[in-house]
């Protein structure tokens, strides 16, 4: 339509400037039919000049009115393109739908959170892209403001996004789909769980102290005495003994791990060979059917106290052996940027069940017979002395652990 324009334009004003000669060549016939033929010649002549000056004028102006077009045009994919750049570059997802729920845009943010290609979706049906609850969601055309929910990814993780999801309007307010916006807030809320439970641990450990100290000057006496009793009861009597001295022992271990959870801890930092602290904590199983397996070559060095390390990565490798009863295979894996190493620690077991999975850090919190329900905790207080973080992943025949530490202690300030 834009390119028909100027040649309308020309057509019409030929149309009006043919009929102003016909009315004047009328005209000048009734006043001058006897005038001399030298001046109806100078009067065509004149006419025909008009008529040139015209045509040029309008072909000017055609001229003009294409630049103006072609202007037009380059801005429009400009603003187009530039519009492009600011939806990729967004750190949230933005998916936008017509209104029969088809996919027309998917930004890289999207992609990332998901773990798709947009390529593979675009001009699909809602419904190969998202699963419950959005699934739904988008099919009750509902408006959400801003929310949360967990949400199952293809690779089949699960994340928590916060989201809103919106009308998609035209120039004119008019909806043609909708608009999908969202967040991956998996490591925010992963953060606040770590700083709520060591907060927790802190008021625990104070408590805990104070109890162990007084729970251990009883047991020794009570060992004491069935160091005695054993020497002087009846020989048929002695397994009653040894079950009383078995007990204390137990008491005795849990009561130590309760001052090792207690205890102040504050890491001496020195360069830390974390591959063979690791290696050195999986090399004393006594399980030859737990397959070992270490993927832990060119993992860069770090900063920390080796000794707590050691500990906390040997109760993690005493967590997994612990879960595989009938053996398995126990991995070790990392990932590292430049601030930090993170280290994955994997098994084949029975897995951790969700509605558990925020408890295990706690003290004292065992779904075993004979647990103490410490180790895990103290793992957990150990990590964070060290400004780090754990987190766990679990599914029925996989469990993973990460540990996440900052290469230099000095990088991450209270």
């Amino acid at each position: 339509m834009n390119e028909a324009l100027p040649l309308l334009m020309v057509a019409f004003f030929l149309g009006l400037f043919f009929l102003f000669l016909l009315f004047r060549v009328i005209a000048g016939l009734r006043n001058r039919g006897n005038a001399p033929e030298r001046e109806k010649t100078t009067e065509v002549g004149f006419v025909v000049d008009t008529f040139h000056d015209l045509v040029a004028k309008l072909k000017d102006k055609e001229r003009e009115l294409e630049v103006l077009h072609r202007k037009a045009e380059e801005r429009a994919d400009v603003i187009e393109t530039y519009n492009e750049y600011i939806l990729q570059s967004v750190p949230s997802g933005v998916i936008s739908l017509d209104r029969g729920l088809t996919i027309t845009r998917i930004n890289s943010a999207a992609e990332k959170i998901l773990g798709v290609r947009a390529g593979a979706f675009i001009g699909k049906s809602y419904t190969e892209l998202f699963g419950d609850p959005l699934r739904s969601l988008l099919r009750s055309g509902a408006v959400e403001g801003r929310s949360e929910t967990h949400y199952t990814i293809h690779s089949g993780k699960d994340i928590r996004i916060g989201y809103s999801l919106t009308p998609l309007l035209d120039a004119e307010k008019e909806i043609i789909g909708r608009l999908l916006v969202f967040t991956d807030l998996s490591e925010l809320k992963a953060l606040e769980a770590q700083a709520e439970l060591r907060d927790r641990l802190s008021s625990l450990g104070e408590m805990a102290a104070g109890m162990a100290h007084e729970l251990r000057n009883p047991m020794g006496v009570i060992a004491g005495y069935t160091k005695l009793l054993s020497k002087k009861v009846d020989p048929s009597a002695l397994h009653i003994v040894g079950s009383i001295t078995r007990e204390v022992a137990v008491m005795d271990r849990i009561i130590t791990d309760f001052l090792s959870f207690a205890r102040p801890t504050e890491p001496r930092i020195a360069p830390v060979d974390l591959p063979e602290i690791i290696e050195n904590c999986a090399a004393h199983l006594e399980r030859p059917d737990i397959r070992v397996l270490f993927a832990l070559e060119g993992m860069p060095a770090i900063q920390g106290d080796g000794i707590l390390l050691r500990q906390a990565f040997t109760n993690l490798v005493q967590n997994a052996v612990e879960a595989m009863p009938h053996g398995g295979e126990l991995r070790f894996g990392f990932i590292a940027n430049e601030n930090a190493v993170e280290v994955s620690t994997s098994d084949t077991g029975h897995g951790i069940p969700e509605s558990i999975r925020d408890k295990i850090f706690l003290p004292f919190y065992t779904t075993k017979d004979k647990g103490t329900g410490l180790g895990l905790a103290i793992v957990h207080k150990i990590v964070v002395s060290h400004r780090g973080s754990v987190a766990v992943e679990s599914r029925e025949g996989a469990t993973t652990f990460r540990v996440k530490l900052p290469k230099s202690h000095a990088m991450n300030p209270e």
